[in-house]
């Protein structure tokens, strides 16, 4: 019997994409973006064979990252609240289809004829709490006082006809969840996802005082504890989170309990290999009994006016089989979780890091092409930066030039390089480069050195694939410092961050990372 123990593929030991390590992916990373400390977690099920700690979960104690470290898992948690509904349906509890003024008296008139199901869309127009001038991170709100922060605006848009996320609305299915079932939403939750999946690293922000943590400082910044105690031995610590404001990390204060903001949205504290197990929990009947329902949150979704986007309950969907990630940044956070879930492939990725303003999407798209090569559907990760849309091509350039527009940014030109092959006889498939920029920006820097005008202006390729899958990408502009020898790295910096900024505007359904 023949072995090949560095063979690409499931249970192969060689777990690197383009040349590059996991682990090397992930220093980079971390190294470029500023992260202190970042969890990782990989689910090739029914397996979670990787689970990993990078950095620190507290810059000031330097405490690490280890496999039971313990995360505000942001908009993920909205993923728990679906499963809710979800569950209350398949009991009979419920109608997706129920206004939701049949549960909740004490509402706007203007938000009555609104469904439940419109709520798990995000399609109500009910404006976000969190987006209010009057919202203020520091402070603690009950359900009733943050309802009546956005209580007198006006829908956004006509509700079913428009996708456009809000913690709201799930802040509302918390609430319809706690009058059917007559427990509180987080006993709800606890009860029939938590305990019955015996997830013990995962909680709700109440529940973190049974936790217990170290006091470094009474120790000399040492542990010392789990010499005593065996409670103390890896423990499940909490993490600190940062906001980075001109190279000074800001600390971001963690929710407060008794607070009802960010319920049922952004509530939720997990390890990342709880996340994964949960994730494996969704796959077949374990949470949602029937596949009919599963496929009510889980795939595109048909609005109340018939169109159907790509996204439910903060999941996004992509034309790659299988494929879907719900992502997003909270106040000293970032996290994300794709799932491939065609049974061909059945990888997930689950990445937390303890900085805000992080998109992971790329980095958690090669990570997987380290496990299956054919999943990563990015050739040349160190030159080019490549990012899957949601949308089709027409859908998704159009995206791509208001993006650029809204920045009041010229776009002088786009070649439609398909158009072009068909003018003179050949095929090819969908291809458009959009040529846009600053001539101030850009003049600043060939003054530098003039033969930068090759390299500018900025440009942006959306393009379709073999399998119909669309793409936005660009070429990274970190390798013009040393290649033209610019003093102004910084400008150089802020460009790529443009580019990665339209990018993933156009590419989502939500803009759950700003």
């Amino acid at each position: 019997m023949k072995f090949d123990y560095f063979e690409n593929g499931r249970g192969s030991a060689k777990v690197q994409f383009s040349s590059k390590a996991i682990d090397e992916m992930i220093y980079e990373f971390m190294e470029r973006e500023g992260i202190p400390g970042m969890s990782l977690a990989i689910v090739q099920a029914p397996y979670i064979p990787r689970v990993v700690g990078y950095g620190v979960t507290d810059i000031e104690s330097k405490k690490l990252v280890s496999n039971r470290t313990v995360w505000p898992i942001g908009h993920i948690s909205q993923g728990f609240t679906a499963v809710a509904i979800m569950q209350l349906f398949e009991k009979n509890m419920l109608n997706l289809n129920d206004l939701i003024s049949k549960y909740l008296k004490n509402i706007p008139n203007e938000w009555k004829d609104i469904t439940i199901f419109q709520l798990l869309q995000h399609s109500s127009g009910i404006q976000d709490y969190m987006k209010s001038e009057l919202y203020n991170l520091d402070k603690t709100y009950n359900v009733k006082q943050l309802i009546e922060l956005i209580a007198d605006k006006k829908l956004s848009f006509i509700s079913g006809t428009k996708v456009e996320m809000s913690a709201t609305n799930f802040l509302l299915l918390t609430e319809v969840v706690e009058i059917i079932s007559g427990l509180s939403y987080h006993e709800f939750v606890k009860k029939y996802q938590i305990d019955y999946l015996q997830l013990k690293e995962t909680f709700f922000t109440e529940d973190l005082k049974n936790l217990k943590q170290e006091d470094l400082s009474l120790s000399n910044g040492l542990h010392e504890l789990f010499k005593k105690d065996r409670d103390y031995i890896n423990p499940a610590e909490i993490t600190k989170g940062y906001k980075e404001v001109d190279g000074d990390y800001i600390l971001r204060p963690n929710p407060t309990q008794n607070n009802a903001a960010g319920r049922g949205f952004s509530d939720v504290w997990a390890s990342a290999e709880n996340i994964s197990f949960w994730d494996i929990g969704l796959a077949g009947s374990i949470l949602i009994y029937k596949p009919e329902n599963r496929d009510l949150i889980y795939k595109s979704t048909k609005l109340s006016n018939g169109d159907v986007v790509p996204g439910m309950s903060g999941w996004s969907f992509y034309n790659h089989k299988g494929l879907m990630d719900i992502k997003g940044s909270i106040p000293g956070y970032s996290t994300f979780l794709s799932r491939f879930t065609d049974k061909s492939e059945l990888v997930c990725v689950t990445l937390i890091a303890n900085k805000e303003g992080i998109d992971l999407t790329e980095l958690a798209r090669k990570i997987a092409g380290g496990f299956d090569r054919n999943l990563a559907k990015i050739k040349n990760p160190e030159k080019f930066y490549t990012y899957e849309s949601s949308f089709n091509f027409k859908e998704t350039l159009e995206r791509v030039e208001k993006e650029i527009e809204k920045l009041n940014i010229p776009i002088f030109t786009k070649f439609d390089h398909a158009l072009n092959a068909k003018n003179v006889g050949l095929d090819l498939r969908e291809s458009t480069v959009v040529v846009f920029g600053s001539p101030k920006v850009g003049t600043l820097l060939m003054q530098e050195d003039q033969t930068l005008a090759l390299e500018l202006p900025l440009k942006i390729l959306v393009f379709e694939d073999t399998e119909g899958s669309v793409f936005i990408e660009f070429k990274r502009l970190e390798g013009l410092v040393e290649d033209y020898k610019i003093d102004n790295k910084k400008t150089i910096q802020n460009m790529n961050k443009l580019l990665e900024k339209i990018t993933r505007k156009s590419a989502n359904i939500y803009t759950s990372i700003e």
